[in-house]
C-alpha cells in the first residue's frame, strides 16, 4: 500500500472511530437521561405516596378520639350545669353543645399553639380541623340521648343518665371515625393539624 493510500486509509479509519465515539456518546447522553427521568419519576412517587388519599383508619380513629375528648368534657360540664342549675332539655343541651366546641377547639388550639404557630392562624387551623368532625359527633349524641326513652329527664345520680351518655358517645365515635378518614384523606379535617406536628 502506497504512503498515499495508508493516510486515506487511517483518514478513513480515524473518521469512522470519532462516528464511533459520538454515537457512544449520544448513547451516553440518552442513558443518562433514562437515569434522570427515571429518578424524577422515582421522586414524584416518592411525593405521590405522601399525598391526600393515603389515610389510614388509625389516623382517623386518633383524630376522632380527640374530638371525642373535647366533645365528651362539654357534653359532662354542660349537662351538669344545666342539671344543677335546674334549666329545662333544651337550654341544657345548647350548653352542652357550645361547650362541647369550645372544648373540641381549644385541644386542637392548644397542640396547634405549640408548634409555635400565631393565635390567629391556630383559631383557622381549629375551624378547618374540628368543626365537621364535632358537628357529626354532636348530632349523633345528642340524637342518640334524644331518641333513647326517659334519658333526656335523667339526673346525675341515675345510671341511665351516664349508660345513655356513654353509649351515645361511642355511637359517635363508630359514626365519626369514617368521616376523619375521608376529610384527612382529602388533606382536610385533622391532616390539617398534622402538618404543624413535624
Amino acid at each position: 500500500m502506497s504512503d498515499g493510500n495508508r493516510y486515506r486509509h487511517w483518514g478513513i479509519a480515524m473518521q469512522h472511530g470519532t462516528r464511533d465515539e459520538q454515537h457512544e456518546h449520544r448513547e451516553h447522553q440518552g442513558h443518562s437521561s433514562g437515569h434522570a427521568v427515571h429518578a424524577d419519576r422515582s421522586a414524584h412517587a416518592g411525593h405521590t405516596a405522601h399525598a391526600p388519599g393515603k389515610a389510614g383508619w388509625s389516623m382517623a380513629a386518633r383524630a376522632t378520639l380527640h374530638c371525642l375528648t373535647g366533645c365528651a368534657i362539654g357534653e359532662i360540664l354542660g349537662m351538669v350545669i344545666g342539671t344543677a342549675l335546674g334549666w329545662g332539655n333544651a337550654e341544657t343541651m345548647a350548653l352542652a353543645i357550645v361547650l362541647a366546641f369550645a372544648f373540641g377547639y381549644t385541644l386542637t388550639l392548644r397542640s396547634v399553639l405549640k408548634a409555635g404557630v400565631d393565635f390567629r392562624t391556630a383559631f383557622r387551623i381549629a375551624l378547618a380541623a374540628d368543626t365537621l368532625s364535632i358537628a357529626v359527633m354532636e348530632l349523633i349524641d345528642n340524637g342518640v340521648i334524644a331518641l333513647w326513652p326517659g334519658a333526656m329527664d335523667a339526673q346525675l345520680g341515675d345510671a341511665l343518665f351516664w349508660g345513655a351518655l356513654a353509649l351515645s358517645l361511642a355511637v359517635a365515635f363508630i359514626v365519626t371515625t369514617p368521616v376523619n378518614k375521608w376529610m384527612i384523606g382529602r388533606g382536610k379535617g385533622h391532616a390539617v393539624v398534622h402538618r404543624y406536628h413535624g
